[in-house]
């Protein structure tokens, strides 16, 4: 595995990338030595995070942990990755993935889906034109953390989402 780390208000010391490389290099048991591993470690006030990010074809295996200590939040997202893969090795098999990514041994062995997923509620309702600032007061009003809508000046269906800090994100759709 070919590993690309960054550090993000943080100098990455020989230390944190022996850590990050003996961790994270646990995962190599899934995948070729030709894939690339995408960390970033940052610090925010008491923060340290890191942000671990596998790009395979057609897809995005991804985690982000935090805690008060860097070498904690390593060994998190080390566990979190290997649970993601096995979880979905199933349906990364079903997309017939192509192979010079995950090793043979891991793409045969199976794997007990611990959690399927579910859909257990679906609700319709509909989606009237408006701007994306009235899309966060209705947001705001019925007390959740996104909310679909048309976007009256684009006429596509868009997101608001509430963001850290009290901001708002918007989620466009690109053709």
């Amino acid at each position: 595995m070919k590993f690309i780390i960054v550090g993000k208000n943080i100098d990455v010391t020989p230390g944190l990338r022996s850590a990050v490389e003996e961790k994270i290099g646990k995962l190599e048991k899934y995948f070729t030595s030709e894939t690339e591993i995408h960390v970033t470690l940052s610090v925010e006030k008491e923060r340290q995070k890191i942000e671990v990010t596998i790009p395979v074809k057609g897809s995005i295996i991804r985690s982000e942990q935090v805690s008060n200590d860097m070498y904690v939040s390593i060994d998190l997202v080390e566990e979190i990755i290997e649970r993601q893969l096995k979880k979905y090795k199933n349906k990364l098999v079903d997309k017939k993935q192509p192979s010079d990514y995950f090793k043979r041994e891991f793409m045969e062995k199976e794997y007990m889906d611990e959690e399927e997923v579910r859909i257990i509620r679906t609700k319709k309702f509909d989606i009237k034109p408006m701007y994306p600032e009235d899309a966060c007061v209705q947001m705001e009003l019925l007390g959740h953390s996104f909310y679909v809508f048309c976007n009256a000046e684009t006429d596509q269906v868009n997101v608001v989402y509430k963001r850290k800090g009290n901001t708002y994100g918007l989620i466009e759709p690109e053709y």
